[in-house]
């Protein structure tokens, strides 16, 4: 038996230099005009029946074929802020540079118009960058975009240290875990998931600290020759 896993590399200070940042990140209180706000993207393969599935009756479940029809994917941007109990999903056709700058710019002009600083935590995609903004909009507005922004980093592979991947996985459960036949009605059911969770103002409650990843995960730090 094997299973995937995310091994991060050990006695490593590029990894827990940026893991302690996220960590300390994580540890302050919430401020609205210093939002800490967790991005991050997954996709969904969207699928159609080929046969009618049967309906649910007493005592059996809704019935559907093995086999069904592929009709494309879609790209998940999440956004989430873990103090606030606020998330949203963008729902787009594909995930460049240009996607990912006009997604900052939607975050910061307006989900968070009035914030003096939105401090953002996203992993090491190549399209995670500063420089993709100068590829969307001019350099003055690139400019104005990013001075809103304070950028944090996951490690490299260390992206479970990102908040808006538990918020994904929820999402997953509670909303994707079935076949999507279309883009429309993919945005509907997860604006219909997003709402709810939005109405109830779920949090995180994130426990894992620095101190704690200094005992437990003290195999990546370097050691040092005394």
């Amino acid at each position: 038996m094997k299973e995937c896993w995310v091994i991060p590399p050990e006695h490593n200070a590029e990894f827990v230099c940026q893991m302690e940042d996220v960590l300390e990140l994580y540890k302050l209180p919430y401020d609205p005009d210093y939002p800490v706000v967790c991005f991050d993207e997954s996709s969904k393969q969207l699928v159609s029946e080929t046969r009618q599935p049967l309906p649910i009756e007493a005592g059996q479940p809704e019935r559907y074929d093995h086999e069904y029809q592929r009709q494309g994917v879609c790209n998940l941007f999440m956004f989430f802020e873990p103090l606030a109990g606020w998330r949203h999903v963008e729902v787009t056709d594909h995930r460049t540079q240009v996607d990912y700058a006009h997604q900052m710019k939607y975050l910061a002009d307006e989900c968070y118009l009035n914030a003096k600083k939105i401090k953002l935590t996203q992993d090491n995609l190549n399209t995670h960058v500063k420089s993709s903004l100068y590829k969307a909009f001019p350099p003055a507005e690139a400019r104005r975009i990013l001075d809103k922004f304070e950028f944090h980093y996951t490690p490299k592979h260390g992206s479970w240290l990102n908040i808006a991947e538990i918020e994904l996985s929820v999402l997953s459960r509670q909303c994707l875990d079935r076949r999507i036949p279309d883009k429309e009605t993919l945005k509907s059911e997860i604006a219909a998931w997003e709402n709810r969770r939005n109405a109830l103002a779920c949090k995180c409650n994130w426990q894992f600290t620095t101190e704690d990843a200094r005992i437990k995960l003290a195999r990546l730090y370097p050691v040092i020759d005394a």
